[in-house]
């Protein structure tokens, strides 16, 4: 009998690409979302499959599913800056009424729970690259307070329940991923810069561009958390591609692949803004046996490939 798979954000960037490799290994899969940021086009795909179904629902409030649950991915949350500082309110409680509801809901069914953290616990850091034992450089306070702590609260939550129910728990903390389904609005670097590039406009750098990033393929990150969710190992893992470039950098690359007449052109560094990103991830290697293996212009050519078609 097909294990059975709960996946919320299921309409979201990560969560549609999730839907899908959990099809292909054969998983009935449980999609949920509230359509607040998800978009129901990433997943009209699947809903001919008799293995598919879909629940319209705000895991803020209480979470049924009938029968039985045997893994749940939380990965229900505004995830870019453009949509947290605009529904702060809303990122707090799905960090944590909605991470409450599912791991009640993973006690109940006796069932594994996987949640989404973030490299935005570590804050602005103050240690390179970013190891899962760094506690993070944090402003509780600031406008990316309510993503940063709301994810911080998430990973304590989710280890109280494993500690005291006993509830199996997997911690993932994500860093910058992209690819196809990304929303060329979504205010993070790179769909601005593809998508004014596709336009032609000048790319926007904040700062002076010396901050850094590191871009994972989403094929790279799906397979990662794949691997996390049918491990033994319940402490945060870091997924990412520790392949490190500043913004500066990285707007030239989308310049040159895309052949736009734009130009870089600077804007004040938005507050609290990380000055690095880089992941250690020598759990992931040592412990997944993970690692990426899309580079970032054979990645970058098939985003551009998609962001091409959906402004046709």
């Amino acid at each position: 009998m097909a294990k059975r798979i709960l996946i919320t954000g299921a309409a979201g960037f990560l969560g549609s690409h999730l839907c899908d490799r959990f099809i292909a290994e054969g998983y009935d899969v449980i999609g949920m979302d509230n359509l607040l940021t998800g978009n129901i086009k990433n997943i009209e795909h699947l809903f001919p499959l008799k293995n598919f179904e879909f629940y319209h629902h705000d895991v803020t409030k209480f979470v049924h599913v009938p029968g039985n649950i045997d893994y749940i991915l939380h990965f229900a949350s505004p995830a870019s800056p453009i949509d947290y500082l605009k529904m702060p309110i809303q990122t707090l409680k799905v960090g944590a009424m909605g991470t409450h509801n599912l791991l009640g809901l993973a006690k109940a069914k006796n069932a594994r729970i996987l949640v989404a953290s973030t490299s935005e616990i570590y804050g602005d850091p103050l240690v390179h690259p970013q190891p899962e034992e760094y506690w993070g450089n944090v402003n509780s306070v600031g406008p990316r307070g309510v993503y940063d702590e709301a994810k911080r609260y998430m990973e304590s939550i989710t280890m109280a329940y494993h500690h005291y129910h006993q509830v199996e728990t997997r911690i993932i903390r994500i860093f910058n991923t992209y690819g196809p389904r990304m929303r060329l609005d979504d205010g993070r670097a790179l769909p601005t810069f593809m998508s004014q590039a596709l336009k032609n406009e000048n790319l926007t750098v904040f700062g002076d561009g010396s901050q850094t990033r590191s871009f994972c393929y989403v094929d790279d990150l799906v397979d990662g958390i794949y691997r996390l969710l049918l491990s033994d190992y319940a402490l945060p893992v870091n997924i990412g591609n520790p392949a490190e470039i500043t913004l500066k950098e990285f707007a030239e690359e989308v310049i040159t692949l895309t052949g736009t007449s734009g130009k870089i052109v600077y804007e004040p560094l938005p507050q609290d803004d990380p000055k690095q990103r880089q992941p250690d991830i020598t759990k992931a290697r040592t412990i997944l046996g993970w690692e990426p293996k899309v580079d970032r212009h054979e990645g970058l050519k098939r985003t551009l490939a998609y962001f091409k078609d959906s402004i046709r």
